[in-house]
């Protein structure tokens, strides 16, 4: 069950407080009837207006609304249909999730949409947070604030069922392969640094530009998150399997989304209490991600020989 914001918890303390002493009778029953009452629609107005709480107050670009941001588009199984106003996909249900942990109505969620590059680029940015999948890294830190992680994955390769890289079981007999990535990933940054392929790989400005690419055969593979991959070849390009996954190791650390804010935005803090009620004390993380991912889990371990 959900936990109220502080305010209309003490709020709602007060009330009780006044309708115990007008019990106890010793003053103007008609005024301590009256003062009850009135707590209490102050109690039912702060819960209906969902505006926020005392935690995010002055914090959000627009008093009483949360303005959030995803790709544009926003792809399965992340956001569902590109509508995130929806609440379904993963990271839609998310979004709601939070904005609800601390306080906001689902009519005062404001979406807005960036590119990815864009999003983490320094600057003021038009959004209170956004979420598409941002791995969180040392280097996107001195240019923007992270969440703490609310989704933790691992990279994985998509290629043609009749390409050359449908065979391959381990990491060395990938170097002779073309592979293509998102610019500013860190499926771009694991070709480079843990495949270091022979070839220099392509480099495209969305997924969906390397997902032609790979239709067209001009790439042999292409790298995403796991998630990502699985629905690819599952459902948007015919043809296509899940090459294999790469265990979590020394070498290759966990892909750790996070929600990206401007740089030292405090409403960071708000978010952060959330997602961890969220994943602590809820537990409604974990049914999120059986509800959208249950189905993109599994692939066949490549090597990293």
């Amino acid at each position: 069950m959900k936990q109220r914001s502080n305010s209309v918890r003490l709020i709602a303390l007060g009330a009780a407080a006044v309708l115990g002493l007008a019990a106890c009778g010793g003053g103007d029953s008609a005024s301590d009837d009256t003062v009850a009452e009135e707590a209490t629609e102050e109690v039912v107005e702060e819960t209906a207006t969902g505006t926020g709480n005392d935690c995010t107050a002055g914090k959000t670009l627009a008093e009483g609304k949360l303005t959030i941001a995803t790709g544009n588009p926003a792809y399965e199984p992340w956001v569902v249909g590109d509508a995130p106003e929806s609440k379904e996909g993963f990271e839609a249900a998310v979004a709601y999730g939070v904005a609800e942990e601390m306080g906001f109505s689902d009519e005062n969620v404001v979406w807005v949409r960036t590119g990815f590059d864009e999003a983490i680029q320094p600057g003021a940015k038009n959004f209170d947070f956004n979420l598409q999948q941002f791995s969180i890294t040392e280097e996107r830190k001195a240019n923007v604030t992270f969440s703490e992680p609310y989704y933790s994955t691992n990279q994985a390769i998509v290629g043609l069922a009749d390409s050359a890289a449908a065979g391959a079981t381990k990491v060395s007999e990938m170097r002779d392969l073309k592979f293509g990535a998102q610019a500013g990933t860190t499926s771009l940054d694991f070709i480079t640094k843990v495949i270091q392929p022979n070839t220099e790989p392509f480099v495209y400005d969305d997924n969906a530009a390397a997902k032609a690419a790979l239709e067209a055969k001009q790439v042999d593979a292409i790298v995403l998150d796991l998630p990502t991959a699985l629905y690819v070849s599952a459902v948007e390009i015919e043809g296509s399997k899940v090459i294999g996954q790469f265990p979590l190791s020394d070498q290759v650390g966990a892909d750790n989304f996070g929600m990206v804010f401007d740089l030292n935005n405090p409403l960071v803090e708000c978010v952060n209490e959330a997602i961890s009620r969220m994943r602590d004390l809820t537990y409604e993380l974990i049914s999120i991600e059986e509800t959208w991912l249950s189905g993109y889990t599994g692939a066949p371990v490549i090597s990293l020989d």
